[in-house]
């Protein structure tokens, strides 16, 4: 989650920098690509580049591919999830050089290779790893074969595949058609339990936090599957739907008839967290926010669940008076700035720290669950507003 946060905080700051031209360039390396390749691509765009007209964009984007390739040295392999490289000139005064370099590594498997020359930078698949952190499980079969995957934003893991051989039986001779059937339906029988034992492990694996079941597929097998009754009673299925394919074809075709029912559900657990905070907050409940404490209840490991409005900058900065030598904390939002202050001097600051990362560690290290909500539904906007941003649901007071 810390990583998650860190890499939204990046994402912003990328978001805001617009290049003079098309400068800025994004590298996305999938998981498992040799650095070598990725490297032999930077030098051909390279060449290529030397004839870009403009002396400035074209300095600027040889600068920039020159910084990723002795950035890649430093590697010697992709990291397992693949690697992210954002480069480009980003000063605001034109005609000054500042070629900077941001690399995130993805916090699931990037299957994408991408390089793009642009005026910004291209954010939109690594927004979409990070912005969702629930996790769903999607499956595809019919009477023959099953694709379980598990589905994090718009990324797709295939977790397993499964074949059954129940519709493919050919009657031997001698055999009574009652018996016949029997063994068929013991096929199926099996066929469902080994879909089902894939299921329940796969939650298992997330400690049943996996927040639903999406089942799709040709035929009347995926209703045959549910009424088999094999799944883990924790798991929830939140939608059947059809669609004509099995495999890899066929999860997407289903992501792509739940997205809204996947929006709604995202919305709805925002929306209950929300809500049971506010609840909990007005009658003097199980629930506190503000920094101080919030960070003392986690300190105290009182605190259940951490809420954080996802796009909130808030710091705690030290500030001293340059004429008295006077020293203090506040908390501020965004970027902090010397000032006047009544101790008749300016105010210097001397140390700066993210209390996001600080309080995502602290319910890291206690076990409290952490939920980064939005500002866009009423309930959000309220958390953002009335209570700054930050509250925890306590285990007790």
């Amino acid at each position: 989650m810390k990583t998650d946060y860190s890499v939204l905080k990046e994402i912003k700051r990328l978001k805001s920098i617009k290049g003079s031209g098309t400068e800025l360039i994004s590298v996305y390396m999938p998981a498992g690509m040799p650095i070598s390749d990725e490297t032999n691509k930077l030098r051909e765009e390279y060449s290529q580049s030397s004839n870009i007209k403009s002396k400035t964009t074209r300095t600027n984007v040889l600068s920039a591919i020159d910084k990723i390739m002795q950035y890649l040295k430093l590697f010697k392999e992709t990291p397992k999830n693949g690697l992210v490289i954002f480069c480009g000139n980003i000063s605001s005064v034109s005609g000054r050089e500042d070629i900077q370099l941001f690399s995130i590594e993805p916090p699931v498997p990037l299957k994408v290779n991408i390089y793009r020359c642009d005026s910004t930078f291209l954010l939109g698949p690594i927004v979409d790893m990070v912005e969702t952190n629930d996790i769903y499980a999607l499956l595809v079969m019919d009477g023959r074969e099953a694709t379980l995957a598990s589905l994090r934003g718009s990324h797709i893991q295939i977790v397993k595949r499964i074949t059954s051989m129940a519709h493919a039986k050919v009657r031997k001779g001698g055999q009574s058609a009652a018996r016949y059937e029997r063994a068929i339906e013991e096929s199926i029988d099996d066929y469902y339990k080994l879909v089902g034992d894939a299921i329940n492990t796969l939650f298992s694996r997330y400690d049943f936090k996996i927040k639903g079941l999406i089942i799709g597929g040709p035929g009347p097998a995926k209703e045959g599957f549910v009424k088999a009754n094999t799944l883990n009673y924790q798991i929830k299925i939140i939608g059947i739907f059809d669609n004509g394919y099995t495999d890899e074809t066929g999860l997407q075709e289903l992501l792509d008839k739940a997205s809204e029912l996947l929006k709604e559900q995202e919305a709805l657990q925002e929306r209950k967290i929300l809500e049971r905070f506010i609840q909990e907050i007005a009658r003097g409940g199980l629930a506190t926010y503000g920094y101080e404490n919030v960070k003392g209840a986690l300190l105290a490991n009182k605190a259940s669940t951490l809420i954080i409005n996802k796009d909130l900058d808030a710091y705690m900065v030290t500030y001293k008076c340059n004429n008295d030598g006077q020293t203090f904390e506040k908390i501020e939002q965004g970027k902090a700035r010397e000032q006047k202050h009544s101790c008749g001097g300016n105010l210097v600051i001397i140390n700066t720290r993210d209390i996001i990362e600080e309080l995502i560690d602290l319910a890291e290290n206690s076990g409290a669950e952490i939920s980064l909500v939005s500002d866009e539904s009423s309930y959000g906007k309220e958390f953002l507003m009335g209570f700054k941003g930050i509250g925890a649901l306590l285990r007790y007071k």
